[in-house]
């Protein structure tokens, strides 16, 4: 039988959660409820993450074991105060509102909603075609060992420190892990995109046997981290930093400081763990807007690569457009909490 709901006070708001007993993650046994509790232990940052960014749903009605639902839409029956922000798909000519949290306490209405893992958007709802984040996404092969990904990672930081550039780390809370840098929100997504392309071939330059920006995936070395530059395209999303993923052991991506990247195991960083870490350091990220970079120099390495490339590289090749197969008139859109 069901569990009976019970009512959360978040910052002066009252969610309801419905089945608090549910079951989400049978591996470790932790609840909807423990969900709930995970997300308002790391409240300042999950916000901070979120922060007014169009925002993907990934919801998992029944637990992780079930069906997952990756929802664009804000779904139905939303309180007056949770925020949306309206997003154009050129794709499907279709608008969709998608979650602008500005407050904990939508986040734990998206929970009640049976949200696991957030995705937002690198931009902002008052310049939603200006990313301001740069993210950078270290994506292992399937032969390549989370080791790896830690080594590329010092590659990562040694190019970021000679541009001048502070990135902020966390782990994907699955195989990778990937750096975010806060810059102006002047370029479209395209020329954040291409900035991106321009640092991800310097990295690659620097450990050629190490890193592939291959753009097809038959073209790359299974061995090793693809960087993933095409996450800054239009409508790629990433997990948000202190995002559950639905993994079994309900693994969270989380922030790290430079010096823990090379000791630091995923797999023990959990919504079991976290809240501990989070209370002791508090959130690695708060400071990120403190440190806004220039994408120019990039942008000159761009234009460098193709003056020496003579005709634009076949590795830019791929959509710049929204996330293909994820119109936004097609996903569900529930009218109740599960």
């Amino acid at each position: 039988m069901a569990s009976p709901a019970i009512e959360l006070e978040v910052e002066g708001r009252v969610v309801r959660l419905s089945n608090p007993d549910r079951v989400y993650f049978p591996q470790i046994g932790a609840t909807k409820l423990d969900l709930a509790e995970y997300y308002l232990s790391v409240g300042a940052g999950i916000v901070t993450a979120l922060w007014e960014r169009p925002c993907m749903l990934h919801r998992f009605p029944t637990g992780i074991e079930g069906e997952k639902v990756h929802q664009k839409r804000l779904p139905a029956g939303a309180p007056p105060w949770v925020e949306t922000v309206p997003l154009f798909f050129p794709r499907w000519k279709r608008t969709a509102d998608e979650l602008c949290v500005t407050e904990l306490a939508s986040v734990i209405w998206a929970v009640q909603m049976s949200t696991v893992e957030f995705h937002p958007w690198n931009s902002r709802r008052g310049a939603t075609e200006q990313p301001d984040e740069w993210r950078i996404d270290l994506d292992p092969g399937p032969e390549c060992d989370y080791a790896t990904v830690q080594q590329v990672a010092g590659v990562v930081h040694e190019v970021l420190d000679d541009l001048g550039a502070v990135g902020f780390p966390k782990t994907s809370g699955s195989k990778g892990l990937h750096v975010y840098v806060r810059v102006r929100p002047e370029l479209d997504h395209q020329g954040v995109r291409r900035a991106a392309l321009a640092f991800a071939r310097e990295v690659e330059r620097r450990a050629p046997d190490l890193v592939t920006t291959a753009w097809w995936r038959k073209d790359r070395d299974p061995a090793a981290v693809f960087v993933d530059y095409n996450q800054n395209a239009r409508d790629h999303t990433i997990a948000a930093a202190y995002s559950v993923r639905g993994l079994p052991d309900a693994r969270v991506s989380t922030p790290l400081r430079w010096d823990e990247v090379a000791e630091a195991d995923p797999r023990d960083l959990t919504i079991r763990t976290v809240p501990a870490r989070f209370a002791e350091l508090g959130d690695l990220h708060a400071d990120i807007d403190d440190h806004v970079f220039d994408l120019v120099p990039l942008v000159e390495w761009a234009n460098r690569d193709e003056r020496d490339d003579g005709d634009r590289d076949e590795r830019d090749d791929g959509d710049l457009d929204e996330r293909p197969g994820t119109d936004p008139g097609t996903l569900r859109s529930d009218e109740a909490g599960e």
